[in-house]
This record gives C-alpha cells, structure tokens and sequence, in this order.
C-alpha cells in the first residue's frame, strides 16, 4: 500500500520519539552475540557501527586498488612482456579472476569454520601481499620474462611462467580468503535488533561498494599512468605497498571491533540434513502438519551463536530431517528445525544466485576486450598527454562514485515516497534494474564496435570517448546489482551462514568470469577460429560486435529468468514470525523438546 509522505515523516518521527523514550531503559549491549575484542559481548557506544566502519571501507580501497591495478593491466602484460595472443590473454584473465572469486567459497568456509572473519581477513591479506611482491619481482628481472622477439612471437619458458602463475595463484587465494569475509565483516558492526543501526547497516553496504569503486577509481587512472610512464615495477610496486598498507590500516581499528565466533561448518550441517532426510525417507518418514520436529529447549539453537528459526512450509522434503524416530541426539540421525531451516534458507537463494551470473559474463569484459578495443582507439587529451587504455574503465568507475551518493541521497527519499519501504526499493528489484540496464550495455558495445570497425578502420582513427556508453551502463548496472546483492544475500543469510552467503554470491562473478572464457573459446572455434573468426588477434578484422550481440542475447534471456524467479521468491523467516498460515506450538518435556506444526 502506498505511503503519502507526510504520514511517512510523521511515522518515522514517531519512532524517532518511540527511541528516545525508551533509551534509558535499553541495554547499550548487542543482541547478536558479537564481542569485543576482550571476548566480552560487545557495548554499542564503544564498539561497532560508524566507529568501526571507516576502517573497514579504508581497507577495502587499498585492497581493490590493488586487485585492479593487476586486472587492468594483465592482459597488456600478458601480451607485450610475455608475448601472449590477445584471446589467450583475455581467457588467462578471466580464469584468474574467476579462480579469486571461486576461493570466496574457502575462505568463507574457513572463517564459520574456525577462524571466524578477522583473522581470516588478516591471514589471507598477508598471503595476497606475498603475492603481490612476487609479481614485482616478476616485472623487475628480465631473467624471468622472455627477451624482445621480432617478427614472430616467442614462448615464455616454463619456469617464467610458473613464476608469474604462483604470484597471481597466491594473489587470487589472498582474495578469496578476503572478500567473503570483509563485507560481512563490516555488516556484523551493526546490530539487526536495533532500529537506528539497521539503517546505518544498509548504507554502509552503499558506502562500501563507493570503496570499492574508489579503490578500482585510483587503480585505473594514477597507478596505470605509472606503469605506463614508469614501467612495471611501479605498475605492480605500489599496489603492493598499498596491500600492506591495509592490513595496517584494518588492524588500526581492532579494538572498535565487534567479532562474531566461528559457528562451525555449514557444509557439514547442511550435509547433515541430507543424510538424516534420505534416511528418513527410507524408512518411509513423513513430515506433514501434525508431525513432531526436534527442537532443543534452550533459549538460542543448538548452533552456536545462532538464533533459532521458524519451521517454513517450502522444501518440505527436508523436514524429514527433524521428524523424532528415536531417543538418538546425533546431528547424521535428526537435527534441528533451526539446522533444517538454515539448509532451507540456503537452497533458497540458489535460483537467485544462478539468475544473476549473465552480469558477471559481461563484466568480465571491462578487463578484456573492452581494453582492447581502446588500445586502437585515439586516447590522445591535449598535445602532450595519452590516456592508457587501462584507464578507460574509469568510464565504469566515476559512474558508481555518482551514482552511490545520488541513489543515496536523492532517489531514495523519493521512492521511499511512493513505495513506504525504508530502502526506497528492495533488493531483488534492484538487482532487477541492475539487470536490465546490463542488456543496453551489451547492445550499446555491439552498435559502437560496428561503428568503429566500418566507419573508421584505420588505427587511432576512432576517439575512444566512444566507449563512454557500453562502459557507463555496465558500470550503473554493477551498480545496482552488486549493491543489491550485498544487501540480499546478507538478509537472506541466516546467522551461521553469513561468509557462506557472501561467499556464493562472489563465486557468481569468478563464474561468469569462467563462462567468458568458455564462450571466447566455443565462439573462436565455431566461428573458423582465431584466424578466419569472430575473435581474432586484430580486432579491425575480426568480429566483435556479433560476440557482444550474443552476450546481449544472454542478458535478455537471464533477465526473463531472473523475474521469474524473483516473482516467485519466498524469503526467510526467523523464529516466532511465520510466511505462511501455519502456526509452531512447542511441547514441554524433557529433551529432546519437540515441536508441532498445527492449523
């Protein structure tokens, strides 16, 4: 129901009010189970929120100017030092970034696991600095790169390559063990309980990805320009400096922290709830209406740390796993509705995650063939001054510094109006716009490609202020669909799961990353190969815009799915609120406390 926005203002004054009333009687302590550094549970005026956050976004601009600086800048290393073809180049980055956003799933892993998400961060950051000093050494000794070639290409040597591999296979683990956990991490600062800092949550998901751009932003315009005037030393030597400077800077803020404790495996508790369901259903279990589920009688679950979740009516299947057979207490045998739930709660955001993954094949162009293409394109600012083609995804980058304060800021409070939902829209509509925006960047890269190709043939004929469009909605499509990502797969996440969550929406980009090369591969060899194809070393004689038609053609139909299946979702529900008629009554006794599911 729509909302004018007097009744609005008068609504959230009155909570304004409502708060204040009743802050001297509220506990300055977190609801959530997070603690100091102490091990204490954490105070909310010492700790957390905006105290904490600076530090984590700080970090994140140094750790993403480094990533950006080496995923810029790759191909053309790859091509004029280690004198690879363009397509391969283009398809060894994309299987790099794709393995640094695939290792999100270990990382995320480790740090619910055992480590919880700061030392995960700390550990991996140091690795990802190892990383990065190896690829400087890479560019700083001629002995590890092949010497000039003319008139042909030469081969890096086995061991040349093997060096250059480990720097970049140690960098994509540091960011595998980073980006699950650094976002969650700075979400875990603010307490979902507390009316005020939920709001301060989901713009401090705006204000990260502004870091993220801020960090690619500065990669792509001043530490390209070094390379290109100063070589590869610096190209890769100040990234590094500025990895190890924000390790500095995260630790700075430790004692402001608040820590959520490892929780455990997910995986295993999810693998848990398939034995003990196949099981069940072997034995010919049912879980209907009126069956008895195990429930534990404390307070909290029986998860450490997690709060205890309501039984949902959807993937019935499951609740197999929490029907009582017998007396036993072993998870592989019967778990809780809670557990079961978390699995539910996981599986649910699978179609979601699937119908999002044709943006991040699209985006995997920003750092292959939309670079090349303005590598033969006029970058020349003034008599004195040429743009490197890196730096053109700076296109990308200012629209998402502009666009993040204005959404923020002005359109917000605007469709907040209109829609009465305090983030203006939610997150699968955001991911929605997101998506649709990304079918006119595709399609804007094929009309401008044909372009460029038929009507200025020549090399440098062409200025690559051309770009400016497929680079910009590309760039407002990330905009509000990695924001909205963060967003969802957060909520959505339950509290033992939130690397995991973080973790599997990252893997959808090193994914798509992956998809790219396998289409750049399939397209080359269906189309008569590098020579005669679609994709060719010389991009005046090959055929790129046919290559963004059919990345267009992907993005419309992942978008007819991806409404389908946003139409159709059903989200969580924590315990004691229900998503559907069905009502819980739990049963005393001695444990194991059993739940009902009655009319």
């Amino acid at each position: 129901m729509e909302r004018s926005e007097k009744s609005f203002i008068q609504q959230e004054e009155q909570h304004e009010k409502d708060d204040q009333m009743q802050e001297g009687n509220v506990s300055t302590l977190v609801s959530n189970g997070t603690v100091d550094i102490r091990g204490r549970i954490a105070d909310k005026r010492k700790t957390g929120g905006w105290l904490a956050s600076p530090f984590i976004i700080a970090n994140e601009v140094a750790e993403r100017l480094a990533f950006y600086a080496i995923a810029v800048n790759m191909v053309s290393y790859l091509v004029v030092e280690m004198h690879q073809s363009i397509p391969v180049a283009a398809t060894h980055v994309t299987d790099w970034i794709g393995a640094a956003y695939v290792l999100t799933i270990l990382g995320a892993f480790i740090a619910d696991a055992y480590l919880g998400r700061y030392k995960t961060i700390i550990i991996f950051s140091c690795i990802y600095s190892v990383g990065m000093i190896l690829l400087t050494v890479s560019a700083s000794i001629d002995s590890l790169r092949p010497p000039p070639c003319k008139g042909k290409l030469c081969q890096a040597s086995n061991s040349q390559n093997a060096f250059l591999y480990t720097a970049l296979a140690l960098i994509a683990l540091g960011t595998g063990g980073i980006k699950p956990c650094i976002s969650s991490f700075g979400a875990d600062q603010f307490d979902e309980a507390d009316k005020k800092e939920v709001k301060k949550k989901y713009a401090f998901f705006n204000w990260f990805f502004f870091a993220i751009n801020m960090g690619a932003l500065l990669a792509i315009t001043l530490l390209v320009y070094l390379q290109a005037q100063k070589g590869w030393i610096w190209g890769f030597g100040v990234p590094s400096a500025a990895m190890i400077i924000s390790i500095m800077v995260l630790v700075c803020g430790t004692k402001y922290y608040r820590f959520q404790k490892p929780m455990g495996s997910p995986f295993t508790r999810f693998l848990q709830v398939m034995v003990a369901s196949v099981r069940n259903y072997w034995r010919g279990v049912e879980a209907g209406r009126e069956t008895l589920l195990y429930e534990v009688q404390t307070e909290g679950s029986d998860i450490t740390g997690a709060r205890k979740l309501a039984r949902t009516p959807q993937y019935r299947f499951w609740d197999k796993a929490a029907v009582v057979t017998d007396p036993t207490t072993s998870r592989w045998h019967l778990c809780t509705v809670t557990q079961v739930e978390e699995f539910k709660s996981f599986l649910r955001v699978l179609p979601v995650w699937a119908s999002t993954i044709a943006l991040a094949i699209s985006f995997a162009q920003l750092s292959t063939f939309f670079i090349s293409q303005a590598t033969i394109m006029d970058r020349q600012l003034g008599p004195n001054f040429q743009v490197p083609a890196g730096s053109t995804n700076v296109f990308a980058a200012i629209n998402a510094l502009f666009l993040v304060p204005i959404y923020e800021k002005l359109i917000v409070p605007v469709l907040r109006r209109y829609t009465g939902h305090y983030r203006g829209i939610t997150s699968l509509q955001r991911m929605g716009v997101g998506l649709f925006l990304s079918i006119f960047a595709m399609a804007s890269a094929a009309l401008i490609e044909k372009r460029r190709r038929d009507h200025s043939p020549a090399q440098f004929s062409m200025s690559f202020f051309w770009l400016f469009p497929q680079y910009f909605l590309v760039g407002g499509a990330e905009v509000f669909t990695y924001v909205g990502q963060l967003e969802f797969f957060y909520d959505e996440a339950t509290d033992g799961t939130r690397s995991i969550s973080s973790a599997i929406f990252l893997s959808e980009i090193g994914i798509g990353s992956w998809l790219s090369t396998v289409i750049v591969k399939t397209v080359v060899a269906v189309t008569g190969g590098s020579e005669k194809g679609w994709l060719r070393n010389d991009l005046n004689t090959s055929k790129l815009d046919y290559f963004y038609w059919l990345l267009t053609l992907i993005n419309v139909l992942n978008f007819l799915v991806y409404v389908a299946v946003a139409w159709n979702y059903k989200g969580k529900k924590t315990a004691g609120v229900s998503v559907s008629d069905e009502r819980t009554v739990e049963l005393g006794g001695p444990r194991p406390e059993l739940k009902r599911d009655s009319a």
